[in-house]
């Protein structure tokens, strides 16, 4: 059986992280072997929390599995709270990275045009080592502009994007992208979560530099909440993930529904994470991803579960299994 090293938080409360990440990738048929780099009570979106930093121990681990002669198919990393963390996962990669391991960074640093509390330009360098180690990158937008401009940087592009309209957006959205695999040499760069509040498809056959265009729709329980797949659905507002590998650049939509909710984020890299390991497209991956979160978000929304809380994805993880 194919094993995933997931290196992340433990957190009781709010879906997210080891909690999200290892029932995905053990239903998609794969083995997630945890490195936990903290357990808290819960997530850190909470008023309050408490959390037990594991980094002395990370070591420990380490050396252990090294005696057994671990060999990982995959490496999925995460959320990370400190640069110290960052240095113990690049000697992770140092000492367990074979030549066919797929890596894969969610490097989780902000959202929303806001670095998180975490956030200082120390980390952002260790991070950008981590993405430089890596084959696939799932920034959302905030974390594309954090990695290529720092803060102030970021800050500033993104009320810039704000204020272009739905092609001109997704274009330079495109182009961020592209930057990004470029740069750090990737074999593909996904950026999650991108608002249109146009027409989907009016937008995608206005942006030239799609080659591929995608539109992901959603379960019943989403119909019922968003209208029936037709142009009215194309018509609401839309959450988009670019994917950008052998120079293409390729789109995934679903309507959005609901807020932001805990944990999404980290659904996403699984399902990605267990796919590619198991020798999926990318596409094919980032579609699976969509349609699983979009039914989830669905019935999230339908019980009025608080963002916090996460999403009520344990009902569809049979969606995956198919897979």
């Amino acid at each position: 059986m194919k094993k995933i090293a997931v290196i992340q938080d433990l957190s009781g409360l709010g879906k997210c992280s080891l909690t999200a990440a290892i029932p995905v990738i053990s239903v998609m048929g794969v083995q997630a072997v945890p490195l936990p780099t903290a357990v808290l009570s819960n997530q850190t979106g909470y008023p309050s929390y408490y959390c037990d930093n594991y980094t002395e121990h990370m070591e420990q681990i380490m050396d252990e599995w090294e005696k057994r002669g671990f060999s990982p198919d995959g490496i999925y990393t995460g959320f990370l709270a400190d640069e110290e963390q960052a240095d113990k996962i690049l000697d992770f990669l140092r000492r367990f990275r074979k030549e066919k391991t797929m890596v894969l960074v969610d490097p989780v640093m902000g959202d929303n045009g806001s670095a998180y509390g975490i956030y200082t330009e120390g980390l952002r360098e260790k991070m950008l080592q981590l993405v430089g180690n890596a084959h696939v990158i799932t920034p959302n937008l905030t974390e594309a502009l954090l990695l290529l401009y720092g803060k102030e940087g970021m800050e500033k592009r993104y009320a810039s994007l704000l204020e272009l309209d739905g092609r001109k957006r997704l274009e330079q959205i495109g182009k961020i992208g592209e930057q990004l695999k470029k740069e750090y040499g990737l074999q593909a760069a996904v950026i999650t979560g991108v608002e249109s509040k146009r027409n989907v498809l009016a937008v995608l056959q206005e942006v030239s530099v799609i080659s591929t265009q995608k539109l992901s729709r959603t379960s019943e329980q989403t119909e019922n909440l968003a209208g029936k797949p037709n142009s009215k659905e194309t018509s609401l507002p839309q959450m988009g993930n670019l994917v950008v590998e052998n120079g293409h650049l390729s789109w995934c939509f679903a309507p959005k529904i609901g807020g932001s909710y805990s944990g999404t984020g980290d659904l996403f890299a699984s399902v990605l994470s267990a796919g590619l390991v198991k020798e999926m497209s990318m596409m094919h991956c980032v579609e699976l991803a969509v349609n699983f979160l979009s039914k989830a978000i669905a019935q999230t929304v339908q019980e009025g579960t608080d963002r916090n809380d996460g999403v009520c994805f344990e009902a569809y993880l049979g969606e995956l299994c198919k897979s």
